[in-house]
């Protein structure tokens, strides 16, 4: 859905780009979450029912009373340490409209590994005076971290245009804090406290955007690449009026990867491609985000992980695809159709292991489908094959024990003959 920009709110927010380093100047930086970025850390609120719950909530930062709202995934267990993501709205938009589209489309596609929480800003904004909006998502984060068990290497925040702005505060203020960033059609509006500090980052913008220049998504890239130690070398982007993207992966220094994708789309967060019904932004989020992998060792082995759903761009119609179970080594592999449109599908695997496992890898020759994403595991291609294989975190399995990865593709849903092997 294409984000309306009201003229009051174009006007505003050119001024606000043009005002960028006087607000920079003005953010101090503030003190890092206590512990945060250690590795296995486990949060206060592990261990103990959940002590809070989806919905609206206040809390009192900076003398001032503000609201967030949370979504924590059904079934929640207190046991599993959950990933974090922070949704930041844009100018004039609200953490209810956040909410409303997803989580940029991301609740859909995280089932039920991630909460998730949408901020809300003063007066809609996020000027970040005197860095009173960092201050304030580092008491969202105490607040949730007593409640709730999150993983404290799996934090991430994301947002578009202002929103996207406050993100890259964040990355700047608090690189020690989050795992990752990805700004959409972002620039600096929210100040940069710091921003010495190495953070895993994505960029996303419109190279026809009217409202904040593609020049200022590109500069917040390049200080993301100098300060992640990438190497340098051209990143293409398509032409006004191609109706395509181009995504560039840099490299850089061992864990901090640098992403830029450059769109023919103005200032939508939602880009996507001339005769898609479905952005590929939400799928470009998700990858970066989880291929991120977790430090934290749960409290409490896994015997189920998340399911993914469509993405919120899409509207797919559900479908029933008989579950076709395949033996092969220690293990086998059911798939099933989870919706499918015009010209995609979404699907999920179930691997079950029929003895202990401490790795496992599914694989199957696609019929004319091409897989464009898999999440909850690792896909490369040998050859014909389409081979997933587990992540560091789902790769260990009881014996009957199960798991399921999910995958997204282009053409229509297949049947695969599936083969598994664990080891």
């Amino acid at each position: 859905m294409r984000h309306p920009t009201p003229s009051r709110a174009r006007r505003a927010v050119l001024a606000l780009a043009a005002a960028a380093l006087a607000v920079a100047g003005l953010t101090a930086p503030v003190s890092a979450l206590p512990g945060a970025p250690a590795p296995a850390a486990a949060t206060a609120g592990c261990g103990r029912p959940a002590g809070l719950a989806s919905g609206t909530h206040t809390i009192t930062s900076g003398g001032q009373s503000r609201t967030f709202r949370l979504d924590v995934p059904a079934g929640y267990d207190p046991n599993r340490p959950y990933r974090l993501v922070v949704g930041l709205h844009w100018w004039h938009g609200t953490a209810a409209d956040v909410v409303n589209q997803g989580f940029y489309g991301l609740k859909p596609l995280a089932g039920t590994s991630t909460i998730f929480v949408a901020p809300q800003g003063i007066d809609n904004a996020w000027p970040n005076t005197g860095g009173q909006d960092v201050a304030f998502v580092d008491d969202i984060l105490r607040t949730l971290e007593q409640a709730l068990c999150i993983d404290t290497t799996q934090r991430f925040a994301t947002g578009f245009s202002y929103g996207g702005g406050m993100s890259n505060a964040l990355a700047c203020a608090r690189a020690d804090v989050f795992r990752a960033v990805a700004v959409l059609n972002g620039a600096q509006l929210s100040g940069c406290a710091g921003g010495t500090q190495p953070i895993a980052y994505l960029g996303s913008h419109g190279v026809v955007d009217d409202v904040l220049n593609i020049s200022q998504g590109r500069a917040l890239r390049d200080r993301a690449l100098r300060t992640n130690g990438c190497q340098a070398q051209q990143a293409p982007e398509p032409a006004a009026g191609s109706g395509t993207h181009v995504r560039t992966e840099y490299t850089c220094r061992a864990g901090y990867p640098v992403v830029w994708i450059a769109s023919d789309s103005g200032h939508q967060w939602d880009a996507r491609d001339r005769g898609q019904q479905q952005s590929w932004v939400p799928g470009e989020i998700w990858r970066f985000f989880t291929s991120l992998t977790s430090t934290t060792t749960p409290t409490a082995s896994p015997t189920s992980t998340p399911t993914a759903t469509p993405t919120a761009t899409a509207t797919p119609t559900p479908t029933a695809s008989p579950s076709t179970p395949v033996p092969g080594g220690a293990c086998t592999a059911t798939y099933r159709t989870v919706n499918s449109w015009p010209g995609g599908f979404q699907g999920e695997v179930t691997v079950r292991a029929g003895s202990p496992a401490t790795s496992w890898s599914v694989s199957w020759r696609p019929a004319g489908e091409r897989v464009a994403q898999v999440w909850n595991g690792t896909a490369t291609t040998q050859g014909d094959l389409v081979v997933v294989r587990n992540v560091a975190w789902n790769g260990t399995l009881a014996a009957g024990g199960t798991t399921t990865f999910g995958l997204l593709g282009s053409g229509t849903a297949p049947a695969p003959v599936l083969t598994c092997t664990s080891s």
